[in-house]
């Protein structure tokens, strides 16, 4: 049967690679293909899942292969299949098929028709992945696939400004659980000194003693593993991406944010609760988040406008129920509930723009005054309090804001002496200096040797808060971002077993994509009069093929799972000692905001309204 679980991540990504040679007017058949091929995996798992059940259901856990190994450090995917995996599975497979069949009529003559059905299989390999990983290594593999469909999910509308603005800002959470995953990552790596499966995780009688000595490390692995969670299934604090993630289509909303993309978190939760299970606090508060933000979700959805923003927060709230479920050990009444939560908010969803159109003509014809609620019943002040609250969603992005980027905004925009004319003589001075310390480590004593690599990852991420604020040239912020690994690779080169074909994995895929960015903003630069990023310029309308190539390079440069550089990211961390804090802090804010500026270049130079008045443009909304 092992050989049999390859299909399920070989049919869509057939199916994704034969749709990206199809002619995007041939709406028959692009659409065909996704129903087909979504058709093919949902029966395929039919006919699995019901030899799997005849067969007496045991576990399925097998090592594929490795993809990078060096000494001790092994990145290999595995594969593992339960009973979390299975329901998973069915409702992922049951769904899909459901809304690609929904969508192949709701987005006749859509001009993004070709651009949706082929982010739909592309979501549809990642979440795949994630579901049938058997370690975290693997699961990063279909997390990094997730997050980018669903920016180009919420940006499908790209030539409107506000689809563009909430997919930059979706993005900027789920950056954050990335990096939640990849800290985990690289505690486990310390914990166990070795990268282990989801199977040995669970199996606790292995690393009780170990655990019982360490038990802060894995308090902090937990909390990080929650953030990660958190952050793709909207829970506090990161809750308010989800309502922002509707501008997209409906099927996509009905997809990833009813149903699918929005449990993963919960998915995450599961497959590590051999893990946590035994640590009594970070249980409680568990509990105690998904208290909160299933009261915060509840009291937020009664004053919501929009029919999407209520069932986003309806659904939030059933999550957060989800989470106590699955700290209180009830797996499978938490597997239930995802199921019962997902089939309902697709259904809502999908019938949502039907339900206003019947509910505005029923209130034409049949006024109903208001009806007497709980909330009637308070006192006057203390009713209002609340209302007001839930009516500006608690200010939770108001927090986020105030105090995480408005103060790395100020921050950037006081270093204005690294123009695009003197940035490489920055380069070239320190990366000299570092250079010099390097080869040269015997002469410096042992107490300044450990502050090095903290001092040039410092440096690394004060250019890409550079590169992240920037607002006039594209060009230094590009190339911020490059110099930003290059600080980074240095930092780590100081520490033991770190040597030159690591490097030259690392930024082997930075090179190459960082050169052909800059070539596409050359070119682009050489058509248009002006571009900069004060503001989006939606140049996707008239340079299709430029956008297309960019947007790869973006992915590239941003450790995306097309460059090595992707390895390289996890091998960087398993690098870094397990003292080293403020080292590992410094290259996972980095690697949020090298990731945030370059998809913010990609954003303001190729989405959003034309910035020629001839072309039509999408009334702004905010």
């Amino acid at each position: 049967m092992e050989y049999i679980i390859h299909f399920f991540i070989l049919i869509p990504l057939v199916g994704f690679l034969f749709s990206l040679l199809l002619n995007k007017r041939n709406e028959k058949l692009i659409s065909g293909v996704s129903f087909v091929t979504i058709g093919v995996h949902f029966i395929f798992s039919l006919f699995f899942v019901s030899i799997w059940l005849i067969y007496g259901m045991k576990q399925i856990d097998f090592k594929e292969f490795s993809i990078f190994r060096s000494g001790n450090y092994d990145f290999y995917i595995d594969i593992h299949f339960d009973v979390i995996t299975m329901t998973f599975l069915i409702v992922g497979s049951l769904l899909t098929f459901l809304v690609s069949g929904f969508s192949r009529f709701y987005l006749h003559r859509e001009h993004g028709y070709k651009r949706f059905f082929t982010t739909l299989l592309f979501f549809f390999i990642g979440y795949n992945i994630i579901i049938f990983s058997g370690n975290l290594e693997t699961m990063f593999l279909g997390w990094e696939i997730l997050g980018i469909s669903s920016f180009l999910l919420i940006a499908f509308y790209r030539e409107r400004y506000l689809p563009v603005k909430n997919a930059v800002k979706v993005f900027s959470i789920y950056r954050i659980g990335d990096v939640g995953l990849i800290l985990a990552m690289w505690l486990s790596h310390h914990f166990w000194q070795a990268n282990i499966s989801f199977k040995q995780m669970a199996d606790y009688q292995s690393f009780n003693e170990h655990l019982s000595q360490h038990s802060l490390i894995g308090i902090i692995i937990s909390l990080l593993i929650y953030m990660s969670a958190a952050a793709k299934s909207a829970q506090l604090p990161f809750s308010s991406w989800l309502p922002r993630a509707m501008e997209g289509p409906t099927p996509s909303s009905a997809i990833f944010y009813g149903s699918l993309s929005v449990h993963i978190g919960a998915f995450v939760m599961m497959r590590t609760f051999p893990f946590w299970e035994h640590q009594t606090s970070f249980r409680i508060f568990v509990i105690i988040i998904g208290i909160l933000t299933s009261i915060f979700a509840i009291l937020t959805s009664r004053v919501q406008s929009s029919i999407k923003s209520q069932i986003a927060y309806s659904s939030m709230a059933q999550i957060g129920l989800i989470f106590i479920e699955i700290a209180l050990g009830f797996q499978e009444v938490a597997l239930i509930h995802i199921a019962g939560n997902a089939f309902l908010r697709t259904y809502q969803l999908l019938v949502s723009p039907s339900v206003i159109s019947y509910k505005i003509r029923e209130q034409f014809y049949n006024f109903v005054p208001h009806q007497k609620t709980i909330e009637d019943s308070w006192p006057k002040r203390f009713e209002y309090t609340i209302y007001m609250l839930s009516l500006k969603e608690w200010n939770i992005d108001s927090i986020m804001y105030t105090r995480f980027w408005n103060p790395l905004k100020r921050f950037g925009n006081k270093l204005n002496f690294l123009t695009f004319k003197n940035v490489f003589i920055f380069f070239f001075i320190f990366m000299g200096i570092g250079f010099s310390l390097l080869f040269n480590d015997t002469l410096i004593s042992k107490e300044l040797l450990v502050y090095i690599p903290t001092f040039f990852a410092f440096i690394g991420l004060v250019s890409v808060i550079k590169a992240f604020t920037e607002r006039n040239s594209v060009r230094l912020s590009w190339s911020l971002v490059i110099i930003n690994h290059f600080f980074v690779a240095l930092a780590i080169s100081f520490n033991a077993h770190f040597d030159y074909s690591h490097i030259l994995l690392y930024l082997s895929g930075v090179v190459v994509s960082g050169i052909v960015g800059f070539l596409c903003i050359q070119r682009l630069r050489g058509l248009e009069k002006w571009v900069s990023l004060d503001k989006f310029y939606g140049h996707s309308y008239e340079h299709p093929k430029i956008t297309t190539v960019f947007f790869m390079a973006c992915l590239g440069l941003s450790a995306f799972p097309i460059t090595p550089t992707f390895i390289g990211i996890d091998l960087i961390f398993s690098h870094i000692h397990e003292e080293q804090v403020l080292l590992a802090f410094f290259v996972a804010l980095s690697f949020i905001l090298n990731g945030l500026a370059v998809i913010r270049i990609y954003a303001r130079i190729f989405l959003g309204p034309h910035v020629k008045k001839y072309h039509s443009i999408a009334k702004r909304s905010f």
